[in-house]
């Protein structure tokens, strides 16, 4: 659920601007006159600086997986009786036993390329290049060496499968990385099927989850900064991954679904030390995107806005000896979590301008 936006002298600085003292008309062409409102009992400092706006959004703390938040599928390829299957939140790490059909012992290896042939000496290709990779094996490229089998073989015989030297199609399950089990679809003493999926998987490492409105998804990009709050109040940073390709539709109440306008785009956010939220798988957290900045602004607290009449913005600057002027205003970067917004005025850095008193 989104919490809240940012805006550019938008709603919530109108809203702000009424709550400070509503509309008030300026004569002169709009610079600045004397102030004949009621004089304020507070004043807050024009400041000149790095000022930034943010989106903000629920989120949730969960196994990372592909950007739309699905998981990985592990597809089966090996004929027989599962006799041997991990557990849902079991980790099994590249090289290492996935599970077992007739008790021979069924590898992850970590890649792009499904397993679709056997790999054997001579054999040459992309899936050869990848084994090479997961084997550590130095150039050997795409071509299936004497190298290559020897470390097969040694790979083999450390995970307790016959050490041939080669891979028939059924040895291993390709996927991207090491995995957690999310799902199994496979039963222990059932029917092992090829191209039937055995179980599904996440990464091993936590990441936090967001639904993004599609008009707040234009506003932010892979690599932005965020700050998330997890339970407990603490923090950590992170930063913007990866996106969903499907904009999804929440489901309303009543069993039908959202509007278009209702709908939202997965986004994920990588936390830079995971180990920060460990243990707090599917935990709701609080997230902080940045998504713009200026480096040098003057800004004013939001509540120092008032309205002017036909249209626009001012504050009530309060000038030498007491004395008190509206100033015209430009408002553009609105600051949500400092609750200030950047001006172009007859303002310098500071000025003292009016905020209703606390």
């Amino acid at each position: 659920m989104r919490r809240r936006g940012w805006a550019l002298g938008g709603a919530a600085v109108l809203v702000a601007a009424a709550a400070a003292g509503g509309a008030v008309a300026l004569s002169g062409g709009g610079r600045a006159t004397a102030a004949a409102a009621t004089p304020a009992a507070a004043t807050a400092t024009v400041r000149e600086g790095r000022l930034a706006a943010a989106v903000s959004q629920d989120g949730t703390l969960t196994y990372r997986a592909r950007p739309d938040g699905s998981p990985f599928t592990a597809i089966n390829n090996a004929g027989g009786t599962y006799t041997a299957l991990p557990a849902v939140g079991d980790e099994v790490g590249c090289g290492h036993v996935l599970y077992r059909v007739d008790d021979r012992p069924v590898l992850l290896l970590c890649g792009t390329v499904p397993a679709y042939r056997a790999l054997r000496a001579g054999a040459r290709g992309r899936d050869v290049r990848q084994l090479n990779r997961a084997l550590r094996v130095r150039g050997a490229g795409d071509a299936f060496t004497a190298k290559t089998e020897e470390a097969l073989e040694a790979l083999q015989r450390r995970r307790g499968a016959r050490a041939t030297g080669a891979l028939a199609r059924g040895d291993v399950v390709v996927l991207p990385e090491a995995v957690r089990i999310a799902k199994l679809a496979a039963q222990l003493g059932g029917a092992a099927r090829p191209g039937a999926p055995a179980l599904s998987a996440t990464s091993r490492t936590l990441h936090v989850q967001v639904d993004l409105a599609p008009a707040d998804q234009a506003q932010v990009a892979r690599g932005d900064r965020a700050l998330v709050t997890l339970p407990g109040n603490r923090t950590a940073r992170g930063r913007v991954d990866g996106f969903g390709r499907i904009a999804e539709a929440p489901a309303a109440q009543g069993g039908g679904g959202g509007g278009a306008a209702d709908a939202t785009i997965p986004t994920s956010i990588g936390l830079d030390d995971p180990r920060a939220a460990r243990g707090l798988d599917r935990a709701p957290v609080g997230v902080e995107i940045a998504i713009a900045g200026v480096a040098r602004a003057l800004s004013v607290p939001v509540t120092a806005l008032v309205g002017r009449a036909g249209g626009g913005f001012a504050v009530e600057a309060v000038r030498a000896g007491g004395r008190r002027e509206l100033v015209a205003v430009r408002v553009g970067l609105f600051d949500t979590a400092g609750g200030r917004v950047q001006v172009e005025g007859a303002l310098r850095a500071g000025d003292r301008v009016a905020v209703p008193s606390p």
